[in-house]
């Protein structure tokens, strides 16, 4: 089978869904030379009129995108860096977010919002380096971090056709990683659905965006000593609270890693949900960036300050030999 680079499903389900529907759009900055290597091309097929190169202004072209929604596109906004969302998360969570609520569904907002590089990238320092997935779920945006390119070409699909706004976030950490996927299977991938990425029955792991396939690396060295079930949640919010509870409530542990923030983090909502309405014989771990971490220039401060793969090779084990 042909290998799927991350970024070229990007590319691909973009492709697609404006070749399906004449109303996406796309409207970022330098997006029509493709700077980030995910719109490249699509001027050339789609015209200057639906890949819209924007002013350097995020909250210009994010209020153009809600107007431009509620007239009947779909656009798209491609954000060079996940820090810019934060110039515009009143764009986001208070008008975008909240028109079809406050209309009692009379409006419809269907914007997604892409970045393709979130988190850490090679030193990019503390205003490049954010991985705000967290901060969209708590405000009830539907928040996507796809794992693989499978599912970065899957959840990017629905999230386009989806009637409310979307962020997706892409981890940075998985922009050079590639599949083995028969093309012709690639398909929408449900929102709200996570999936087991590896069964085990020891002790479940729930591990996001490049992370799952760090766990399910972990798991295999592990197999000879416990039985590790890693669990990819998909969509951050709304949770499959559901499918990772039957998991919890068979290993009867849990481990969570989770790229963002200590505090507040999604790895303590997990964890307290969890611990409220799950069946756990030992008590759960987590594994994030330190409280307030603001990711530093040099590369192994930088890496110090990340969650990694021996943090959770330690937790699953010290889970794995506690029992309330």
């Amino acid at each position: 089978m042909p290998k799927l680079g991350y970024l070229t499903a990007l590319t691909r389900a973009l492709s697609d869904e404006l070749a399906r529907d004449p109303d996406v759009c796309v409207f970022g900055e330098d997006i029509r030379v493709g700077v980030a290597n995910v719109t490249k091309g699509l001027v050339q097929r789609f015209g200057p009129e639906r890949i819209v190169d924007t002013p350097l202004s995020e909250q210009a072209f994010t209020s153009f995108a809600t107007g431009a929604a509620l007239s009947g596109h779909r656009p798209v906004i491609e954000f060079q860096i996940p820090s810019l969302m934060f110039l515009v998360f009143e764009q986001i969570a208070n008008q975008a977010h909240k028109f079809s609520l406050m209309t009692g569904g009379q409006a419809k907002v269907p914007v997604t919002y892409l970045v393709p590089g979130s988190g850490s990238r090679t030193g990019w320092a503390g205003q490049h380096s954010d991985q705000p997935y967290s901060l969209f779920a708590h405000v009830g945006l539907k928040t996507v971090v796809p794992s693989s390119p499978a599912d970065a070409y899957g959840l990017l699909v629905s999230a386009i056709r989806d009637d409310d706004p979307v962020v997706v976030l892409t981890p940075a950490a998985s922009s050079m990683s590639f599949q083995s996927v028969n093309l012709d299977e690639l398909a929408p991938l449900p929102l709200g659905v996570g999936h087991v990425a590896r069964p085990g029955t020891d002790v479940t792991v729930v591990a996001v965006g490049h992370f799952v396939g760090q766990a399910v690396e972990v798991a295999e060295e592990l197999a000879d000593e416990v039985s590790v079930e890693v669990f990819d949640p998909r969509t951050v919010y709304p949770f499959d609270w559901h499918s990772l509870a039957e998991s919890v409530n068979r290993t009867g542990r849990l481990v969570v890693i989770d790229d963002s923030n200590r505090f507040c983090g999604l790895g303590a909502e997990v964890v307290a949900a969890a611990a409220e309405e799950m069946r756990l014989v030992a008590p759960p771990r987590r594994i994030t960036r330190p409280d307030g971490a603001v990711l530093p220039f040099a590369l192994e401060l930088d890496r110090a300050a990340q969650p990694h793969r021996d943090q959770l090779v330690t937790a699953i084990q010290q889970v794995c030999k506690e029992s309330r």
